[in-house]
Order: structure tokens, then sequence, then C-alpha cells
């Protein structure tokens, strides 16, 4: 499997590396370095001096040597000795030292792994339907089109200081086991008559005021499809809030203009889209109708799966909680290379699948993973935790350790458990979820859990009906009599999504009044979390970092004006020579407010204003400011005398113009990375100036 062949890059790690040097010596202020170690997927933990190494798996998939070079860090480098599948289809590693983390990015490049942009204002790790390529129902395999996208976007200009960070998931057929509907973009394979193609939705999201997608395209063609992801995450881009973090989510774009509103913005992204990438290559796949088979579900099936390909199987394997220890996973690799298995994912619900296994390996297959302590999932086991207060810095509730003791019974209910609001356990696409939150009662904080009853975030579903908020040391009972009250009164075949629906908000309510409710003589019986010797308290930790530090602007600016660049190369290509000028002003227009803003000055409306501004604030350098003049005039040339070699000049005197400003930007800021920002010419001569301390010229 040569999926991730090249995602892995040694120059980003020495580069990593120096900022951990820069910032040990105290050349590096923890701001900066802080976004650096996010860039890298490194997240810091509740513990001091340690670190989570987030590994990104674009559609879950790996391989036997990425599991045994995973193993090698854990003994190596970690004072732990487990792994956390994520809901991201991640895997992550706790406890990594800091001074350890770039030789453990190094080992993971060694075998294909990258951790890059795993963290921070990004596009994270790209999920995807865990049986895509195998499933009877599919269209297509969209590991194909999802690593197309994966090579596209990452290290992309576009992405690297996003307003906030951005979730994609794809799904190989309607029923989207992916789940788009809670991400910031969904891919489904669909079938429109005799055409396939795709469908997009945008604007979910979970944690903070929870949001279904709204349906941008109906149907689009596999030729469309990175044009159209692309305008979507122009779009964030463009307009998402940079100042109120809290809102600057893609959800709350659909929010502000609207559905219809949003979709029109989105129609103006894509016409420029279009136009600069009409010659992008795409990925292409093999369509097929599929069958009408019911749809498997999110994360691994729950029993052994018939695959597409006759007398093969998907082999699912139950990792409780998601963790694996380092001797599970050398054992797993062990198998895989054993039984000839390669095809190796983990899924959406913290679980593995083993695929193309035949009816033969079955049950040496059972006795090898039982060896290890693992095996096929079995009813009631389907729960999903976050990492909690064990070491995130911003979990309230001890998650890993209550969910063990909860079940989803006899009929195998979806259990999602997060330690805090921002749900990345998924609470609200659960049969049952909740989230951890401390509330005061009698005088007294008090460990709760928020519970959500329905979610289901497949095609046809809906979010989870909010339900009552329950003391910690009771949310076992609470589980169990919903699971009891939905076996008692459900209606023949009756799924539990359904029979929330019928039952209503309310009806919740009514049957947990009791254990909400808490008498000054019970007081004592609730203050302490799960797994916790003393009363609950909600530490003050400084915030988490999965939305990372506040960029600086200027670094925006230059970011933006390389995605300008691109655009403005590509249509001068094509000899669109007026879309290209607009691309060329739009660069002259981020670079000169940025700079301006820098120093103090305003971002004013025009060109020649703006160089009037930063003449103002910039008085030492007029010819900067005389050369956005000139810039101005060019861009005020009448169309038809606009042609090759009169823009190739122009813009060469933009780039250059670009490149001044960069290293007056880097000499103001010697902390700044702009690294894959600036034009080619000489860019990479500035950049290692500014890393070696030395003054850079620039012709």
């Amino acid at each position: 499997m040569d999926h991730l062949a090249g995602l892995a890059n040694d120059e980003e790690i020495n580069l990593f590396e120096q900022a951990l040097q820069d910032y040990q010596s105290l050349r590096m202020d923890a701001d900066r370095f802080t976004a650096a170690r996010l860039q890298m997927g490194i997240y810091g933990q509740r513990q001091e001096g340690v670190n989570m190494v987030r590994v990104k798996l674009p559609g879950g998939r790996l391989t036997a040597p990425q599991l045994t070079v995973i193993a090698d860090m854990l003994e190596k480098y970690v004072r732990h000795d487990v792994v956390h599948i994520t809901t991201r289809q991640d895997i992550q590693m706790h406890y990594v030292p800091l001074e350890h983390t770039p030789a453990v990015l190094r080992h993971l490049a060694t075998a294909g792994l990258t951790t890059r942009e795993a963290c921070g204002n990004t596009i994270r790790n790209v999920t995807a339907c865990s049986l895509s390529g195998v499933c009877p129902r599919q269209h297509v395999d969209v590991t194909r089109h999802l690593d197309g996208a994966v090579q596209h976007f990452l290290r992309n200009p576009l992405t690297q200081q996003m307003p906030r960070k951005f979730k994609i998931s794809f799904s190989a057929c309607e029923s989207d086991c992916a789940q788009g509907m809670m991400h910031d973009m969904g891919v489904i394979a669909v079938r429109n008559g005799e055409r396939f193609g795709f469908k997009v939705v945008a604007g979910g999201g979970l944690g903070h005021k929870p949001h279904e997608a709204i349906v941008v395209e109906e149907f689009i063609e596999e030729k469309d499809l990175l044009l159209v992801m692309e305008a979507i995450i122009s779009l964030h881009n463009r307009y998402s809030d940079r100042v109120k973090r809290a809102k600057a989510r893609i959800k709350f774009l659909v929010d502000k203009f609207g559905a219809a509103g949003f979709v029109e913005k989105y129609r103006e992204e894509l016409a420029r889209t279009r136009a600069a990438l009409a010659a992008q290559d795409y990925p292409q796949g093999a369509w097929s109708a599929g069958d009408d088979s019911a749809a498997p579900g999110i994360g691994a099936p729950r029993r052994l799966f018939s695959q597409k390909q006759s007398g093969h199987y998907v082999f699912p394997i139950s990792v409780p909680m998601g963790n694996l220890t380092a001797v599970q996973l050398r054992g797993l690799a062990a198998i895989s290379e054993n039984h000839g298995l390669h095809d190796i994912r983990v899924t959406q619900d913290q679980n593995m699948i083993l695929a193309n296994v035949t009816q033969a390996k079955i049950a040496p297959l059972r006795a090898a993973l039982a060896a290890l302590g693992l095996s096929e999932p079995q009813a009631g086991d389907d729960v999903v935790a976050c990492p909690g207060t064990s070491t995130c810095r911003l979990g309230i509730t001890s998650s890993p350790i209550v969910a063990p003791k909860l079940s989803g019974g006899e009929h195998d209910l979806k259990i999602r458990v997060s330690g805090c609001h921002n749900g990345c356990a998924q609470p609200e696409t659960g049969d049952i979820g909740i989230y951890g939150e401390g509330k005061r009662m009698l005088g007294k904080l008090v460990p709760h859990y928020q519970m959500y009853f329905g979610g289901n975030g497949m095609a046809c579903g809906a979010l989870a009906i909010k339900g009552p908020s329950i003391p910690a040391a009771r949310v076992e009972a609470a589980v169990e009599r919903v699971r009891t009250a939905y076996a008692t009164n459900r209606e023949a075949a009756e799924t539990f999504f359904s029979w929330t629906r019928r039952v209503g908000q309310a009806y919740f309510s009514e049957l947990l009044a009791d254990l909400m409710e808490v008498k000054p003589e019970q007081l004592e019986s609730v203050l302490r979390d799960h797994g916790t010797a003393s009363d609950f308290k909600v530490l003050q930790l400084g915030g988490g970092e999965c939305a990372g530090m506040s960029q600086v602007k200027i670094g925006s600016s230059f970011f933006e004006a390389a995605h300008e660049r691109n655009y403005r190369d590509a249509l001068k290509y094509q000899r669109k020579f007026e879309d290209s000028l607009r691309c060329a002003e739009e660069i002259a227009r981020l670079i000169g407010q940025g700079v301006t803003e820098l120093l103090g000055g305003q971002k004013c409306g025009s060109l020649t204003e703006q160089a009037e501004e930063l003449r103002r604030v910039l008085p030492t350098k007029p010819h900067l400011s005389k050369q956005l003049i000139r810039f101005a005039e060019y861009f005020a040339h009448p169309v038809e005398e606009l042609n090759d070699v009169l823009l190739t000049g122009w813009f060469a005197e933009l780039d250059s113009w670009t490149l001044e400003v960069a290293e007056f930007c880097l000499g103001f800021d010697r902390q700044l990375d702009l690294t894959g920002a600036l034009p080619q010419t000489a860019a990479a001569g500035l950049l290692r100036a500014q890393q070696s301390g030395q003054p850079a010229s620039v012709v």
C-alpha cells in the first residue's frame, strides 16, 4: 500500500527541530513555538514536559511495518505503553517528552507516516467509511479520491493559516457511513440516473452549537470534485471570523449568510477556482451501481462482513476505548504478515478491521487475536471515549474511566463519552451520548454528564435530542434506565433513533428526573468524579490547543497571497490575462495591508491609499510604497492590451517586491515563519538567511 508515500517530509522535521532548539535556548517565544509544534501534530498535555503526537492516517489505512514503527516509538521514547485510536482515524501517542519529538517524527517518516497538519488551523486527517473498496453497496472506492484531496491540500498555502480547523469525510455510497452531516465538508458518492458522481455537503459540526451540514452540490462529476472542495475551503478562509475564534468554524458562516447566501458565496468562489484550476488533474475511480444490501454503518462492522469480492470477508477487531499496547501493535503486525492480510484500517468508532480474509483464515485469526487479548465486537461494547482528564488540557471529567463501566446492552446501542463539550467522542451522533461538565449544586461543584439521545450522523439521520444533565456518579444508572425503557417500550423492530423521536425530549426529563435531583443529604455521594479520591474541581490550565494559537496577521497575509499567486500563474498560463491580473492585484493588496498593519497602520480601500499609509508608517523604505503605486497603475491597464510578455514582467516585479517586504518583515520579527508562502525565486535563500540570523539580499 503506497497510498501514504510522499506525505512525510524530512526538511520540515529539520525546521521543527530548529524551532525546538530556538525555543529551548529562549530565541523563540512560547506562542510561536506552540504554532510550530501544532503544525507538526504535537499537542500539549495536562502534564508538563510531555506531549501527544498525532499520527495522520488518511482514511484510517495503515500497514504492518507502520504498526511496528509506532510500537518502536512507544518503547523507545514514550513514558506510556498505549496508543489511542481517535474518531478521526488518527493514532495518538501520549506522554512523549518534548525533547524526543523530532526523533519520533523522523522514525515515523521512515514508514511513510506524517503528523503534519494533524493539529492547528488546518485540514485535519481526512476520514472515510471504513469499508470503502470492499463494500457491496459502494459506487466507487473513494480512497483514490481521498488520496488525491490529501495530496492536493497538504502544505497548500490555502490551508496553512486558516481561521480554524477544517474536517472532511468521504463516503462511498448514499448511506454516508462516514457521517458527512457532522463535518465541515462531506463528500458522498452517488448515482444520478445513469451517471455517477458526488454529493457535497458543508457546514456541519459538533461541539459548541452542533450544526447539521447543508447540501452545497446535489451532484457533481468526479472531474469537478477538487474544484468544489477548494472553493468551499476558500470560502472558509476568506469569510470565517479570524478574531472571535469560538465563531470561526464554517458552520457559523452558514448561520451568518443563511443557507442560500452561503451557497451563493460558494458559487462565487467556485467560479474563480474553476478558472484557475482548469488544467488541474483529478483522481478517477471505477464506478458501479452497487447493491441494495443493508448499510454496514459507521466504523467497524459489528460482525464478520461479506465483501463485494466473493469469498472474502472483513474481520472486525474490537479495541476497548481505542487503546492498544506496544505488544498488541507488534502482534497485529505479525498477524497481518503471517496471514497475508495487508489491508489494515482503524475506524471512526475507535476499532480496527482486517480486509480480504478468506474462510480458511477466520479460525486461526480468532485464535491469534485472542492471544493478544483482542476479539471481535460483542453486543454492548460499542463504546467510544476521548482521553478526557487523563491527558487533555480541555478535559473536565474522566471519560476514559467511566466509559468502560457503560454498556449498550443487548440491543448494542452506540455509547459515546466525551470529557467536555467539544465532543471529540461525537456524543451528538451516538444512540446515547454524554459529555462532561461541572455544575454548582448546594454550594459545591459537582461533576455532571450532559446526555444526548438518538443521534445518527449517516444519511436520513439527525443530531441527537438533548436530554438532562446527570451527576457523574449516577450516569451508569441513567444509561441503564434508558436502555431498559427502550427494550420495554419500543415497537416491533423500532430503532433507537425512531423510538427517541416518538417518545420525545420531555420523556427523558421525566424518566431521569430523580437522578437529576440532589438532596442535601445526597451531596457527599456525588462530589467525586469516577476514578478520583478527592472532591471534583476544574483545573485552570490556560485553555486547550485544539484550535491552535492566534496566528500573526502578516503571516496569514503572505499565505493568502501565495494562494493567489498560484491562481495568478495558472490563469496566465491559460492566457486568461484579465483574471490573472486580478489575482496579482489581490496579492499586492494582501501584502500591502499586512505590512502596514504590522507597523500599526490601517487598511485602506485602494492600493494608492494603502501606499500612502505604508509610506507614513515605513518612511525609511519609500521605494516599497512607490512600487505599490506603480502596481496600481499596472492593474488599471486596458484589458485589450494585456499579453504574456507584459504580465511576465509585471509579475516578476511583484514577486521581487513580495520578497523584499518579506525580508523586512522577517527582520522586524525574526520568529515569523513564512516557509512555503513566498515566491520560489530566491525565497529559499531568504529563509535560510533568516534561520542563520544573517542578512539577505533580495534582487
